[in-house]
């Protein structure tokens, strides 16, 4: 492997570490107990209404190059490394950001793009959660 690969690698994991000690999970919307939860039957439409004007591949510039619209361009990650961890929901940056913890200038959407983009519910980020707690698949 390239020192590149393992640096990249390096500073992503810091990133990660950097923001989970950041957030409070206790202030986090709580798991959905569904089970089964899957990209395509359950999160892509949740995102489809909220994200997708930002943070797709039909987006001329999805912002922090972060798409949504595809299960392995959500896994990928954007500019700031991987927004979501499979198997640990309260570490992943997307659910902190769409649940309006941690540093406001990362909430989505912002303030000024909800009329446009609504905020996601209580029970739609539940969802996400066990998505994600299940491995987000």
């Amino acid at each position: 492997m390239s020192l590149k690969f393992y640096l990249c690698a390096i500073v992503s994991s810091c990133v990660v570490t950097a923001f989970a000690a950041d957030i409070d999970a206790s202030k986090l919307p709580p798991p959905s107990t569904k089970t089964g939860v899957t990209y395509d039957n359950d999160i892509k439409p949740i995102l489809q209404k909220s994200c997708f004007n930002c943070h797709s591949s039909k987006s001329p510039k999805p912002k922090g190059k972060l798409k949504l619209d595809s299960l392995e361009t959500a896994l990928k990650g954007g500019d700031n490394g991987k927004d979501i961890i499979p198997g640990d929901s309260a570490k992943s940056p997307l659910v902190a950001q769409v649940s309006h913890v941690g540093d406001p200038d990362d909430f989505m959407p912002p303030k000024k793009a909800e009329a446009k983009n609504p905020p996601l519910t209580k029970e739609q980020i539940g969802l996400i959660r066990a998505w994600i707690d299940q491995g987000a698949k």
